[in-house]
């Protein structure tokens, strides 16, 4: 099929669209430490089963000890700490605006690693990050209004429109996906990268299963299970996102070039803005739409 990874890589980016918007609904019905614990526990079974399917196992068996021990810390980095960040900024801020600043995740990844894998990193990567810094402020930054009463007070030159927690709370999200994705690979080098994803799920549910523990939230945990429209959104985020999303992202990754389709995986930011209008009646004006798509430029300039 002719441009079978394009295709792939681009149903990844719609498919990590209903994601954001699912986890986004959920978190704000049942939680997001709820929201993450079961998304990673569907997606576990989910990979289990496909692994049973390819290799006669439900459980990675083939990978390293070495393996196991850099895919459970990137699984402690970008799922534990990372995600948790991630869809706790749905609670402050809208799944648009989240998924913007995610935009940062390949930049902090190029960085990454830089440091840790001595990759290259060009000129041209921090013109990339430049141009994706300025995307990312013209959105969630404005001139602050004058008034009178504060002469005495120093001025600001910007203000954030957004709150302050949950971009920052997003800009975790995007370090934790960023620092995750060049730990999986290095745990992961000749191994299934099925397995290898399934690692980072387990080591993402026993710390969520301690965060639940000794936070007390076992209680909203079982209210969340009994929440049928939360569970159903879930269920849908999961299929489309660590399942359907990690599988189309590595068929493309294998028919196309890795520039290619991170570009074309990372235009969610522009994607979201019309199903964030039409489900949730957000407003987006101009300047947010010239925003994500500077922002999304700028991500492609690292793959040129």
């Amino acid at each position: 099929m002719p441009h079978l990874g394009e295709f792939a890589a681009l149903l990844v980016a719609v498919f990590w669209t209903i994601t954001a918007l699912s986890f986004a609904s959920a978190s704000r019905t049942i939680g997001s430490l709820q929201v993450n614990w079961l998304r990673l526990v569907f997606a576990f079974f989910f990979l289990g089963f496909l692994l049973l399917f390819r290799t006669g196992s439900f459980f990675p068996v083939e990978n390293s000890a070495t393996s196991w021990l850099w895919l459970s810390l990137s699984g402690l980095i970008g799922f534990v700490i990372g995600d948790f960040c991630l869809f706790l900024s749905y609670e402050y801020i809208s799944a648009r605006i989240s998924m913007l600043v995610m935009a940062l995740a390949p930049p902090i990844a190029a960085v990454t690693g830089y440091f840790i894998l001595s990759e290259s990193f060009t000129g041209m990567n921090l013109v990339g990050m430049l141009i994706t810094l300025i995307g990312i402020a013209i959105v969630v930054l404005d001139k602050p209004a004058a008034n009178e009463d504060d002469i005495e007070k120093p001025k600001q030159l910007f203000k954030s429109v957004h709150s302050v927690k949950g971009l920052l709370l997003a800009f975790g999200g995007a370090a934790g996906q960023g620092v995750g994705l060049v730990l999986s690979k290095l745990g992961m080098q000749q191994f299934d990268p099925f397995a290898s994803t399934q690692i980072r799920i387990i080591t993402g549910i026993i710390g969520f299963t301690l965060i639940i523990l000794i936070a007390g939230r076992v209680g909203n945990l079982r209210k969340a299970l009994k929440n049928k429209p939360a569970i159903g959104l879930v269920t849908l985020g999961a299929i489309f996102g660590p399942f359907l999303g990690v599988s189309l992202s590595l068929l493309a990754v294998q028919h196309t070039s890795t520039g290619i389709a991170s570009t074309i995986m990372a235009i969610v930011p522009v994607l979201i803005i019309a199903p964030s209008v039409y489900l949730f009646k957000e407003t987006v004006n101009k300047r947010e739409i010239i925003g994500a798509v500077l922002a999304v430029s700028g991500v492609a300039l690292f793959f040129i």
